[in-house]
């Protein structure tokens, strides 16, 4: 969707490579809206008590128009290749983040890649933003290209047409851009007979859903592998018009008022939540009967007054959850990481809104770390140019499709890559604090996959934590545990 789409179903734009080497030095040195040349550089890592060497890329992929060769943006990325290692059999593994508007240093800084951010304790925004050593980088098991898509990271438009700009901030514009980004990087670094991995977190999970089909029908890659973190794969679930909606949410409640770092502490809130509740939320807010008894066991499972969840029906939204339940301290949770709290900046307030305790005091501190990793280790000549770690601007001008986000969903993507290749395995890994993307909803839908010849093709993994929960040591190391295993059963 970059332009008229073509005959064949070819993506009608063209990638041209930023790789080092390629340019005269008078290219290089010309004045340019476009991102530098590809800087590759070489570092050692200590992973498992060994040291090994590796090498960083960070460059762009070129897009222009097919038909009048117009720049249409520069897609940023940066890489991390084991050295020594056989490249035909070596695992590569693209890593997207979600928003959409995310750039991918959340992903890589925060548990990915061969650095990350230290975390400080409590989270704050004006924390240093220091780099250590990651030792659960996955740099052990597999190669690492992280992609920021337009509009995030340091990628930029370049074309001024506003038509070009809602192509990339839409569904399948994104997909089939990315496409193109990922065949072309495959091709100029000759990895196109490893095995491929997309990964994503939130949204990046959804978009890595939609690029296997895109892949495999554009541009003639396969995927070996999906590993997606924290997804959403239905909006309809997410939605509170779908009275599913609440049962997703309430297994997640309960795991932050009982402090529950597994489902094990959860398994009466989950046979609830997939059976009584549902059946008397059917039943309607006309039946007495019904409601006195969801009210109750709503306010047992999630702490809440029991007033205030009976004049809700038992329909809690997260909103109300995350500010009732510090109320009395005047703190509010976040919806990234229930167990985590912060003041409510309004307590006395009937309404109030605030940033997230989590996503907002993580966005400062990752985006300085970010800057000090490209230019300062990767170095690559960035200049001035400030690093989108989260741009709102893409959030809200993003295209849905037909019927808009709520009814977006990947879910028949998954099964149809699912049931065309019997080699595809598919891990998915959430949080359980998570009130963003809750796991019940996954786990739910998960429940209406067929087992497509093998039912551990799809695996499924539930973490302490929220929606990042890689921000909490544990979850970051069983996360790459389970990131590993899914790798080499391939």
């Amino acid at each position: 969707m970059l332009a008229a789409i073509v005959a064949g179903g070819c993506v009608p734009c063209r990638a041209d490579d930023a790789t080092a080497g390629k340019k005269s030095a008078d290219e290089r040195s010309a004045p340019s809206r476009g991102l530098p040349a590809e800087v590759v550089t070489n570092h050692t890592i200590t992973l498992g008590g060994e040291k090994g060497a590796f090498t960083a890329r960070a460059g762009a992929v070129h897009l222009r128009d097919a038909q009048s060769d117009a720049p249409q943006a520069d897609v940023a990325y940066v890489s991390y290749e084991r050295a020594g290692a056989e490249s035909l059999n070596r695992p590569i593994a693209f890593v997207f983040n979600g928003g959409p508007g995310a750039g991918s240093a959340w992903l890589g800084l925060g548990a990915l890649s061969p650095w990350r951010l230290q975390m400080a304790n409590p989270l704050s925004p004006s924390a240093p933003p220091t780099i250590v050593e990651n030792a659960e980088s996955w740099l052990n098991f597999t190669d690492l290209v992280f992609v920021d898509p337009p509009g995030t990271g340091y990628s930029k438009i370049l074309g001024d047409s506003e038509d070009l700009r809602k192509r990339f901030f839409s569904v399948q514009g994104d997909a089939d851009a990315l496409a193109v980004v990922l065949r072309k990087w495959l091709t100029t670094h000759r990895r196109l007979a490893s095995p491929k991995y997309l990964v994503g977190e939130s949204y990046g999970s959804f978009r890595a859903v939609k690029l296997v089909h895109a892949l495999r029908e554009r541009e003639s890659v396969g995927v070996t592998g999906l590993i997606l973190i924290s997804p959403v794969l239905d909006f309809t679930w997410l939605d509170v018009r779908n009275l599913l909606s609440y049962s997703a949410y309430l297994p997640s409640f309960a795991a932050v008022a009982r402090g529950a770092k597994d489902r094990a502490a959860l398994a009466d809130v989950e046979e609830y939540a997939g059976g009584a509740y549902l059946t008397d939320l059917l039943k309607g807010v006309r039946d007495a009967d019904a409601l006195s008894r969801l009210s109750a066991r709503v306010a047992q499972f999630t702490g809440l007054n029991s007033k205030t969840v009976s004049q809700l029906g038992g329909r809690v939204h997260v909103k109300t959850f995350s500010r009732e339940r510090g109320r009395d301290d005047q703190r509010i949770l976040s919806a990234y990481d229930g167990g985590v709290a912060g003041f409510d900046p309004a307590p006395f307030s009937q309404e109030s809104d605030w940033a997230d305790p989590v996503l907002d005091t993580l966005r400062t501190p990752l985006g300085a770390a970010m800057s000090r990793v490209v230019t300062e280790k990767l170095e690559w000549p960035i200049n001035d140019a400030r690093y989108e770690i989260l741009n709102a601007q893409v959030a809200h001008q993003w295209d849905y499709g037909r019927g808009g986000r709520v009814n977006a969903e990947a879910v028949s993507d998954l099964r149809e890559a699912l049931a065309l290749d019997p080699r595809l395995k598919v891990l998915i890994v959430h949080g359980i604090t998570d009130l963003v993307t809750p796991y019940f909803a996954t786990k739910l839908l998960l429940d209406q996959l067929p087992a497509f010849g093998d039912g551990s093709r799809v695996q499924f993994v539930v973490l302490p934590g929220g929606h990042m929960s890689y921000v909490r040591d544990e979850s970051r190391r069983a996360l790459r545990d389970a990131a590993r295993i899914s790798v080499e059963r391939n």
